[in-house]
């Protein structure tokens, strides 16, 4: 067994002479931090698997405004790449790595090769595909129907440490909002002494009352 299957067991018992040849063409590669995987417009030529770090996938409208739309961590695979490689269609947005990853690609042809004859390989691309929608349908609800100060609210209490070393803008691009919105409701926050603002962090100090806004 080809030891990158150890974080994807669905992946595993798939015994189908099109998945054995997209093995044995997979080839594992290592991209460093903050660097580009693909942008709009670019052709898929590959299906991605990530073992170790995190991908983030973007949209970028024209007016410049960004929206994280999810991210790809370990034991996890791509569905825009899926979706690319499926519809024979170019990126519908970009992607970062945001930490150094160590990930497994295999060839366009091998892939869909191997979904062919395999039900297993199937399920485990589709099971992925349906639960990436609906994240993606719960977070067009929330930008089209959520209160800003809810989601930030949530948002901040998701981190496990009291400190969040987050940039406005960064929690700008996650929340699909402008920078100046996330700016003044942070203030408010810290007005209610909630949050203690500085230079590139957000110190959480009464999470309590931040969690009770997020339930609203």
């Amino acid at each position: 067994m080809y030891s990158w299957l150890e974080l994807f067991p669905a992946l595993q018992g798939i015994d189908s002479p099109g998945w054995h040849s997209a093995c044995e063409q997979a080839r594992e590669m290592t991209l460093p931090g903050n660097q580009p995987v693909f942008h709009s417009g670019d052709s898929c030529h590959q299906f991605l698997l990530v073992l170790e770090g995190s991908v983030r996938v973007q949209k970028l409208s024209e007016s410049g405004r960004e929206i994280v739309l999810y991210r790809v961590e370990s034991g996890q695979s791509c569905i825009l790449t899926t979706a690319c490689l499926l519809g024979n269609s170019p990126y519908q947005a970009e992607a970062f790595t945001e930490t150094e990853v160590r990930a497994v690609v295999i060839p366009a042809q091998a892939f869909e090769q191997a979904l062919d004859d395999s039900k297993a390989l199937r399920n485990f691309v589709f099971e992925g595909y349906g639960r990436r929608l609906t994240e993606l349908l719960m977070l067009i609800d929330a930008i089209s129907f959520g209160r800003l100060d809810c989601r930030l609210a949530a948002r901040l209490i998701k981190t496990d440490t009291a400190i969040i070393r987050l940039t406005h803008q960064q929690l700008a691009n996650e929340l699909g909002t402008a920078r100046e919105v996330i700016s003044r409701t942070l203030k408010e926050f810290e007005r209610h002494d909630w949050v203690k603002l500085g230079r590139g962090s957000i110190e959480v100090t009464a999470p309590g009352a931040l969690k009770e806004l997020a339930a609203m």
